[in-house]
């Protein structure tokens, strides 16, 4: 009998529709008390919003499923139909869960038939290029059960001894190579199949997805990342966000 978790031959996923999964259902703490981090303006504009638009730019994706706060799937859907989209992209709102694997799984829930590529996206990177996201599917086309796009490593790299408490000293425990670390970003790019076996299989917390298929022992690659796919995170972030949006009008009429 046949394994029917696989993932899809290459030349099966030549012609597949592509799916994104956005988890936009945190509270976003670190930039300070008020709006859910996603709908923070960043130009006048929710993040959200960017973020969604950046993964529409791609020709390759018909649906882009926004998974909202639990409580605020109406709001999150009065937003995206208050924003110009574009037509040739579907969009969904679902209510999420209480961490952001259990939103990703509500959202992978959601998915109709017909989309063995999936794309996982963090509404904190509103500025993600559309040449990345085209990277990262045009690997999943090709074979790949799982595809991150990443950049190398610009600091030295320790790893610690975390303190036991806040601003003691941390002994050094180890230097690992930084030729061999990347800082990886979204979206990632799965194999439906494969994403899907993955969050059925793996219970522990983990900080992406890619993890997750890694505990499956599957292989996953990397392409390409852009620095403007940055994470807003900070207060800072959103000044470097704005900088870039603004650096693209300029540039490009954006």
């Amino acid at each position: 009998m046949s394994d029917v978790s696989r993932p899809e031959p290459a030349a099966a996923r030549a012609e597949a529709r592509t799916a994104v999964v956005i988890p936009a259902a945190g509270r976003g703490v670190r930039l300070g008390p008020g709006a859910p981090k996603a709908l923070r303006a960043l130009n006048g504009t929710p993040m959200l919003i960017h973020a969604v638009r950046a993964m529409a730019a791609s020709r390759a994706v018909s649906l882009v499923v926004v998974v909202a706060p639990p409580d605020g799937a109406g709001e999150v859907k009065s937003l995206l139909d208050a924003h110009a989209l574009p037509e040739r992209t579907d969009f969904l709102v679902v209510p999420g869960g209480d961490s952001r694997q259990e939103s990703v799984k509500l959202g992978l829930d959601a998915l109709p038939s017909g989309h063995d590529i999936v794309l996982v996206h963090d509404a904190a990177r509103p500025l993600v290029p559309v040449d990345t996201v085209d990277a990262v599917i045009e690997a999943v086309r090709e074979g790949a059960p799982a595809v991150v796009p990443a950049l190398p490593l610009a600091d030295t790299v320790k790893e610690v001894e975390p303190a036991t408490a806040p601003g003691e000293p941390e002994p050094v425990v180890a230097t690992p190579v930084r030729a061999r670390l990347r800082a990886v970003q979204t979206p990632q790019g799965f194999d439906r199949a494969t994403l899907v076996r993955a969050h059925e299989t793996v219970t522990e917390d983990v900080t992406d997805d890619a993890s997750m298929v890694e505990q499956l022992g599957l292989t996953v690659v990397v392409v390409p990342g852009h620095e403007e796919a940055f994470k807003v995170t900070r207060p800072l972030d959103l000044v470097l966000a704005e900088a870039v949006l603004a650096r693209r009008r300029l540039n490009d009429g954006f």
